[in-house]
């Protein structure tokens, strides 16, 4: 019991360190960029406004970017963690699996040929593309004697994303109009976004958080196969339906404001596993607190890399993913 105590004090207390840092990058990401400024003039921003570029900036540029960030990245972690869970897969991420990829497909193809600009219109483009993408790379990877096992649900989502990028691309040669409408979102950005962006989605994202911590238990029995979830009377087939509702949400609405930012839901379980165990209560909120704080560090990063243009946030995410899914992936095979 005593043990049990302390298990959770350690876990409670790196949870609130978590979201201490968590202030600090929000800190960072108001002050630093190409207009450098204090924490006075943010503060004076809200309570004294007078119209300088240091407090539109700060009001119309970068209390966006911070929301965005916190809200994207944590439902990034959020579906990185269901997504492994459900298919007991170290590597899933909804970049590697095609959700992304699916959701950026539509949006495309929703400019090119209809010419929708609106937000809500794109959020619903993106939620239906994430649930298409994922409704055929889960029947791609179910096909054949042994079924549903995780190395053809990487290879079906592989094969889904190259496809939906050579339809998007040559959509995009077709219609030049569209790829300078889309080009910068498609690489992935919280910058540039308004928090009207953030509001039209946040319901979705609210509801997709509620459901998947509701999932803990759920999915901590899945984890252990399904004939013992079977076993012990879980229905598996309502878990799964209800775990691919809510990463449509998550991915979909995600994808709406940011464009497909990949890799932060490969990365953040791999580390909350490591600070917290298996408890996929505790893993599902580190994943979540970490997704946000990654992302805003790649926002951060991004600002310097290039000053006084900006590198597209999906680009930072990606040189910190890639070489952590090869050192996962060799592992992985190692162990085999």
């Amino acid at each position: 019991m005593h043990s049990l105590l302390d298990s959770n004090f350690r876990k409670i207390s790196g949870a609130l360190i978590l979201l201490l840092f968590l202030v600090y990058l929000c800190y960072a990401s108001l002050v630093f960029g190409v207009i450098d400024t204090n924490w006075q003039t943010a503060i004076d921003a809200f309570r004294q406004y007078d119209g300088s570029n240091e407090h539109i900036v700060i009001r119309e540029v970068r209390i966006p970017r911070v929301l965005n960030a916190l809200c994207v990245g944590f439902s990034l972690g959020l579906a990185g963690m269901l997504l492994q869970s459900l298919t007991r897969n170290p590597v899933a991420d909804v970049e590697l699996f095609g959700l992304n990829a699916g959701a950026a497909l539509f949006v495309v193809f929703a400019v090119t040929f209809t010419g929708i600009s609106s937000l809500t219109q794109f959020t619903w483009i993106a939620f239906f593309g994430a649930a298409t993408a994922g409704l055929v790379v889960y029947v791609l990877g179910s096909l054949g004697r042994d079924g549903f096992t995780p190395v053809k649900l990487i290879l079906a989502g592989a094969a889904i994303t190259a496809l939906s990028a050579s339809i998007r691309h040559g959509m995009m040669v077709l219609n030049e109009k569209a790829a300078d409408e889309v080009l910068f979102w498609l690489a992935g950005s919280v910058g540039g976004r308004k928090l009207e962006y953030l509001t039209a989605v946040l319901p979705y994202m609210l509801v997709a958080w509620v459901i998947a911590f509701l999932l803990a238990r759920p999915l901590q029995t899945l984890m252990m196969g399904d004939d013992v979830a079977k076993g012990v009377g879980q229905r598996t087939v309502w878990v799964k339906i209800i775990t691919g509702i809510a990463l449509v949400l998550l991915a979909g609405s995600s994808v709406a404001v940011a464009g497909p930012i990949g890799f932060i839901g490969l990365v953040t379980p791999h580390f909350a596993r490591y600070l917290v165990g298996l408890d996929t209560r505790w893993v599902l909120l580190y994943s979540g607190l970490l997704g946000s704080a990654l992302l805003l560090i790649a926002d951060i990063a991004a600002r310097f890399v290039a000053m006084p243009s900006e590198v597209p946030i999906g680009v930072m995410t990606a040189l910190i993913g890639i070489p952590f899914f090869i050192y996962v992936a060799r592992k992985g095979w190692d162990a085999k």
